[in-house]
């Protein structure tokens, strides 16, 4: 049986080893109205992985409506290099921060930078 392709947003399960990406954001990409993701680190890594596959359906659906564009259109050429967690902290109840790098090439341009969101 082949193996399952690995998560891109490279978390890890508890044997230190990248989840399957059935296992970890396929399950809120492929069904994100009834398994949305549960916090906003698993908001943030399925968006990222959203952006590496070009779902924009999943983008759209999980942007505040306040900040949706309109449609999104990627990018040819871009290759998606890894995502890395810095910190995750809840701010109250409702609201959650998330320090995270984005790595991407672009043609003709530099990696990612931090970004806070």
């Amino acid at each position: 049986m082949p193996a399952s392709p690995v998560c891109p947003c490279g978390r890890l399960g508890a044997s230190r080893k990248p989840l399957a990406f059935a296992q970890c954001c396929g399950r809120y990409l492929d069904d994100f109205a009834a398994s949305p993701a549960p916090d906003a680190e698993a908001l943030m890594r399925s968006r990222y992985s959203a952006f590496v596959r070009e779902r924009a359906d999943y983008l759209l659906a999980t942007w505040h409506a306040s900040q949706r564009p309109p449609s999104i259109d990627f990018d040819p050429g871009v290759k998606w290099l890894g995502l890395e967690v810095r910190q995750h902290r809840e701010l109250d109840v409702t609201h959650a921060e998330v320090e995270f790098v984005a790595r991407q090439k672009s043609p003709g341009s530099p990696a990612g930078a931090p970004a806070r969101a």
